[in-house]
């Protein structure tokens, strides 16, 4: 007998779906339906190309955890993510020791702003990878040099700590991401974490320890894909003007939102509270394209916390 889950899962698979683009996939923290943007009809059907194979590949074997996690994976990079959800919680069902499983639908929860929800599977993804040897974790979209710059361990905490951070749980998220420092072995990774424990110290007003943090960030770090946080990283150690990055800002897209959110919060723990806000609310505003990206989520939350 097909279980609930499965049954679920075989209904959203084969039946025709509505339109991506009409389709809301979350509320904001501001109240407001939120739908995928549009994508080039390139990237779609390389996109749908490469949900076909992982389709098939589940089809295959529907209780293998690697074509469970590739299905839900692939779903969420054509913004299907509540599609996505629904196959974690099948991987789930089905391998329930598994941390992926719990990594991966915790991400997704945050992407449609289910911040209980996301602590709740990180903080058991967590659980399941404490004191067991890390892993690389393949990346889904490779980077220009189609090198992983993160792994299973350093995927959970980095999510965990950004759910708490999301929520304003600064303390938990600080715990957090010192953890998820001890895992982050490379440059990108390094200067990721870095960039959101900094914030994170600021927010709690342990200036001292945030300048601790920065010690180990240099200027000619070798980075592959987290540029946008180490020029951030760069102003904050008083290397890099911020008006130098104004204009990556005005450029838009995935950049714009990092490195605005960026900008607007070290405003806004330097006391220049009505520019920060000013900001957060401009980033909401001109970039609802971004909405999946942790910098416009963040934004939000600011927002929505006044």
């Amino acid at each position: 007998m097909i279980s609930r889950v499965s049954f679920a899962l075989a209904v959203f698979l084969t039946l025709a779906a509505a339109p991506p683009q009409s389709r809301p996939e979350a509320t904001s923290l501001l109240g407001k339906p939120l739908v995928p943007a549009a994508q080039s009809a390139e990237t779609r059907a390389a996109l749908e190309k490469n949900l076909a194979a992982a389709r098939a590949e589940y089809e295959k074997d529907p209780g293998d955890a690697d074509a469970i996690i590739w299905l839900g994976r692939r779903l969420a990079y054509l913004g299907r993510y509540r599609d996505a959800i629904a196959v974690f919680s099948e991987g789930i069902q089905k391998h329930p020791k598994d941390a992926r499983m719990y990594r991966h639908r915790g991400h997704r929860h945050i992407t449609v702003r289910e911040l209980d929800k996301a602590v709740a599977d990180l903080s058991k993804a967590a659980e399941l990878v404490r004191g067991r040897p890390d892993e690389v974790e393949p990346d889904g979209q490779p980077n220009a040099r189609n090198i992983p710059t993160s792994t299973l361990n350093s995927n959970v905490f980095y999510h965990l700590a950004l759910a708490h951070y999301l929520r304003g749980d600064f303390e938990p998220s600080l715990k957090a991401w010192r953890e998820c420092e001890r895992y982050s072995k490379n440059p990108d990774m390094l200067v990721a974490t870095t960039h959101w424990l900094y914030m994170t110290l600021r927010r709690l007003d342990r200036v001292g320890e945030a300048r601790q943090v920065l010690e180990p960030i240099t200027a000619d770090m070798d980075i592959i894909e987290n540029r946008s946080y180490h020029r951030l990283l760069m102003v904050y150690k008083g290397i890099e003007k911020a008006d130098g990055l104004a204009a990556a800002v005005a450029d838009g897209g995935l950049d714009a939102v990092t490195l605005g959110y960026g900008l607007a919060t070290w405003h806004l723990y330097n006391g220049r509270r009505d520019l920060a806000m000013t900001q957060f609310r401009q980033i909401v505003d001109t970039h609802e394209s971004q909405w999946p990206a942790f910098g416009y989520i963040a934004a939000e939350a600011e927002l929505a916390r006044q």
